[in-house]
């Protein structure tokens, strides 16, 4: 239940800012929120990340739907039940689902995060976005702290005649 809710409020939250941004900005539009660090900035991304294969829509729309239904046909082998896997499962599918939705009814993505230092900037980025990245990175953690425990308690285990 708690991934379905996470993914629910991600969805929301995503489009409830993507709305404000599309409400109250024209494109390109950039307010400083902490001047030479961080910018609202409307931005249409008619690409994945990056804005790598740009006018695609179709096919990310489609790549969207097949892995959301990868990773819930199959999250009993990508995903454990404990809290940690559960909160990951809920970001990564809420922002699969916000960007999704953004693929459908704009035919593009609304960006709108800018951070920038010294003239560099980082690709502009929405809520969507930083969930599942945030996802991604709470899972990978997550299987790497649980492989170091399984590898203690072999070692433990490996020590205790049987």
């Amino acid at each position: 239940m708690l991934p379905l809710l996470l993914g629910i409020a991600i969805t929301l939250l995503d489009q409830v800012t993507k709305v404000l941004v599309d409400k109250n900005f024209d494109l390109y539009d950039s307010i400083p929120i902490v001047p030479g660090l961080f910018d609202l900035r409307y931005i249409r991304n008619t690409g994945a990340a990056w804005g790598l294969f740009a006018g695609g829509q179709f096919w990310l729309a489609m790549l969207s739907v097949a892995v959301l239904l990868a990773l819930v046909i199959f999250r009993r082998s990508f995903f454990a039940d404990g809290l940690t896997d559960r909160v990951a499962f809920g970001l990564i599918i809420g922002g699969i689902i916000g960007n999704f939705i953004d693929r459908v009814r704009l035919e593009y993505v609304i960006d709108f995060m800018d951070f920038h230092w010294r003239g560099h900037h980082f690709p502009a980025f929405n809520v969507a976005d930083a969930s599942i990245c945030c996802g991604v990175a709470l899972y990978m953690v997550a299987q790497i702290l649980m492989a170091r425990r399984r590898q203690r308690h072999e070692s433990e285990c490996a020590g205790v005649p049987r």
